[in-house]
């Protein structure tokens, strides 16, 4: 027992770590690189599956590392196909994620955090408040296992991954990045960062830091309200990050990687649905190159929140249309398992009789 304790999760480990830690026991640094291999390209668990790794040198692995992992616990399946997935993290913690067939692509929804602060007052995962943050394994663990599920449901892999899970993705800013960057390392996943969104409730010193870095993922900005007032009051995070803040932010990010920002926008009856709001929203979105997602408010238990009528939408779209602007309405997907925007949180939603027992 008293080793296990100082075992090291090996994944924690770079590349060049690795190699160290070979050279170290008078082994060749080689085979850090395979190692690194075996675990972020091959996805392999086991220290005995890595076959180009001798007996020897298998049992130096085991003695000192171990391989802290992220499976599917169970999943939904949806009548439009959507599957909302529960992923069990090694400490006990879950969080969820969710693959949306569309068309002929296949998107990933993934978590970066277990629960969130920052309590929007439409979404379901604000309700449970923070838990922790994911690292960046726990986080790439979720592509590699909705891959193996897409393959298997669909029989195709991920066209697109968006980081709209649970959590706000800029408040674990390091653990996100490096798991984007080992999701589109050409030795491991090798994904385009283009096929990536990541998702902001609107942390202007993240959206920042973001530019400074350059990024090559696209950026999504959950805005909800062009009016500081009603943001505030489904958003409380707009109190410290109000829109004009958000909008030089968001200047700020074009400017550093020409990359059109999209603005996201949750209809509310008789909160955000008027022609008013939408001529704010429009006005507001001028500042920079944007793309507008309307999205349809999904119902949110203990939540007084309705979606407008066809009508109150189809006259909101109008009024948008009149300042050329690109929209898209999200219908949406997966609402009859929780798994449409803003339902996703863990208690009570896996005990369905639709419940599936991963064999994983």
């Amino acid at each position: 027992m008293h080793n296990q304790i100082k075992k090291q999760d090996i994944r924690k480990l770079t590349r060049e770590q690795l190699a160290g830690f070979f050279r170290k026991s008078g082994k060749s640094s080689f085979k850090g690189k395979q190692v690194w291999e075996w675990l972020w390209k091959k996805h392999v668990l086991d220290f005995d599956d890595m076959t180009n790794i001798s007996l020897n040198e298998r049992n130096l692995l085991k003695e000192n590392f171990l391989v802290k992992h992220t499976n599917i616990k169970d999943y939904l399946v949806s009548k439009d196909q959507t599957i909302k997935a529960a992923f069990l993290l090694y400490d006990g913690q879950s969080v969820e994620g969710v693959l949306i067939p569309v068309g002929g692509r296949i998107t990933a929804c993934i978590s970066s955090q277990a629960g969130c602060s920052y309590s929007c007052v439409f979404c379901a995962t604000g309700q449970m408040g923070f838990i922790r943050n994911l690292g960046y394994a726990e986080i790439y663990d979720q592509v590699v296992r909705l891959t193996s599920l897409s393959v298997e449901k669909y029989n195709k892999g991920l066209s697109n991954i968006v980081f709209m899970g649970m959590g706000e993705p800029l408040a674990n800013y390091s653990n996100v990045i490096s798991a984007v960057n080992l999701i589109c390392h050409k030795n491991a996943l090798s994904m385009s960062p283009s096929r990536i969104t990541l998702s902001t409730a609107g942390i202007v010193k993240g959206i920042n830091k973001l530019a400074q870095d350059k990024v090559k993922f696209n950026l999504a900005v959950s805005l909800h309200s062009a009016e500081n007032d009603k943001r505030s009051r489904l958003m409380p995070l707009n109190k410290k990050n109000n829109l004009q803040d958000l909008a030089s932010s968001l200047k700020n990010f074009y400017r550093a990687t020409n990359k059109r920002i999209t603005i996201e926008y949750l209809l509310i009856d008789n909160f955000n649905d008027s022609p008013d709001d939408a001529t704010a929203l429009a006005k507001y979105c001028k500042q920079f190159p944007a793309k507008i997602n309307i999205i349809e408010y999904n119902p949110v238990k203990n939540k007084p929140f309705n979606k407008p009528s066809k009508n109150k939408i189809e006259m909101f779209i109008k009024t948008l249309e009149k300042f050329n602007l690109i929209i898209n309405i999200r219908k949406s997907r997966g609402s009859d398992v929780n798994a449409a925007c803003g339902q996703l949180a863990i208690q009570g939603l896996f005990n369905s009789e639709q419940i599936i027992t991963s064999n994983e």
